[in-house]
């Protein structure tokens, strides 16, 4: 396609509203895009013309750039760099059926115009049919087998839909083919999945895992310390995951026991839930009954917000309202969660932050860390906890040693709210096939 020189377009947009502004306010919609010789004016001449009208972008000059080509279309029916040029103005309308209209009439007739192919798969990216324009790019593809672009623009179709091998192949192809490098390097590392709760939403080839893991807690001031241990089997499906969890909490000299089922899945675009159901002894040092909703939705260029409702019951209710942001930022992942515990007076808050980097590059791999203050439910140990503190660290370390063994490795402080400070280790080993 021809690429339209700034200039010009500024130039076109400047002698059109002059045009306007210089009494030819009664002239038609057509006539105002006219010159007075268009009679006179050459194909080629009025193509660029119309072609400026439709890149300025001015929402007007587009729509007189749409009246210009139906006007070369009347006297050149079919003509196939026509309809390309109005299909792709259309496109950049939102008009999207009237351009796929006008695309699909191109490659039907002419099936070895690139061009028209890019434009299909254009369209049908930007309207949210990720699917259907790597099957446009594709036969870009087979067009230009040694061209970088076409291979880009598919990859980046394939990673809209959500298919990163394909992604990752065209990225690939496209380095081979001779694309700059710091782009490809670009493109792949946006194909590595992230997630808030990478474990329990990235299956990565496998349908099941095995979570068995130990915390210890030690207090200051002679208090006995705590052990907390878990395991947990859970089902990768393509929308998710399912997980049936057993946590014993060995606290105060009494041990307790509870079971949970804990699912992950999508829901609309860039977005997934979280929903946990625990039950646990009558009374104890775990809660009776305890429930999660919290929903995760990813906005803009790598962030994700999310909303959350904890329920725990004791021997009364108690609920936890919380809404967090996160930033990925390349191997990077960045949140901030505030939690409000509805009560006498304004009730209580907590505020927790996290670091996290993936210092292999992949989604499994990572070293955290977090800081948190305030009232909270903490569902990392034994499901369900109400912690208070005044101040509180961790660490983390997962690494997977294998592609299917990996291990977490834990270690925390925390001043906590009623006098004792804690000092935490943990250990987890994980398992799938």
């Amino acid at each position: 396609m021809t690429t339209i020189p700034m200039t010009t377009s500024l130039l076109y947009s400047a002698l059109l509203h002059a045009a306007l502004l210089g009494g030819q306010a009664d002239a038609s919609p057509m006539a105002s895009a006219l010159p007075q010789d268009a009679a006179e004016e050459g194909y080629e001449a009025r193509l660029q013309r119309a072609r400026a009208l439709a890149t300025a972008g001015d929402p007007a000059l587009r729509e007189q750039a749409i009246r210009l080509y139906d006007a070369m279309l009347q006297a050149s029916p079919g003509n196939s760099d026509v309809l390309l040029a109005r299909g792709r103005t259309y496109a950049w309308a939102g008009r999207y059926a009237e351009a796929e209209a006008d695309l699909r009439a191109v490659t039907t007739a002419k099936p070895d115009y690139a061009d028209a192919w890019s434009a299909l798969g254009d369209l049908y990216l930007w309207s949210d049919r990720p699917a259907e324009a790597a099957e446009a790019y594709g036969h870009w593809v087979a067009l230009a087998p040694g061209a970088s672009e076409p291979r880009i623009a598919r990859g980046r179709a394939w990673r809209a839909a959500g298919d990163m091998d394909a992604a990752r192949a065209d990225f690939a192809a496209a380095a081979a083919n001779g694309a700059e490098p710091t782009q490809v390097a670009a493109l792949t590392e946006s194909t590595v999945v992230r997630t808030a709760v990478p474990d329990a939403m990235l299956a990565d080839g496998y349908r099941w895992s095995l979570r068995a893991g130990v915390d210890h807690t030690g207090f200051s001031g002679g208090r006995d310390a705590w052990t907390d241990t878990g395991l947990t089997l859970r089902r990768q499906f393509a929308f998710g995951s399912l997980a049936l969890e057993w946590l014993q909490a060995d606290h105060f000299q009494r041990r307790d026991d509870a079971w949970a089922l804990d699912s992950y899945v999508s829901l609309w675009s860039r977005a997934y839930a979280n929903v946990r159901y625990q039950r646990g002894p009558a009374s104890g040092v775990l809660p009776r009954d305890a429930w999660r909703v919290e929903v995760f939705q990813g906005v803009g260029s790598g962030w994700e917000l999310s909303a959350s409702v904890d329920h725990l019951r004791f021997s009364s209710d108690t609920e936890f309202y919380g809404v967090g942001v996160g930033r990925y930022v390349g191997n990077w992942y960045l949140r901030y969660k505030l939690q409000h515990v509805p009560g006498v007076s304004s009730g209580s808050w907590s505020h927790r932050g996290v670091v996290r980097n993936y210092y292999r590059g992949n989604a499994d791999d990572y070293l955290e860390v977090s800081a948190s203050h305030g009232r909270s439910a903490d569902l990392d140990r034994s499901g369900a906890l109400v912690r208070n503190s005044n101040a509180s660290v961790g660490v983390s370390w997962v690494r997977y040693f294998r592609s299917d063994w990996g291990f977490k490795l834990g270690a925390g402080y925390a001043d906590d709210a009623d006098g004792f400070n804690e000092r935490q280790l943990s250990f987890a080993l994980y398992r799938r096939w």
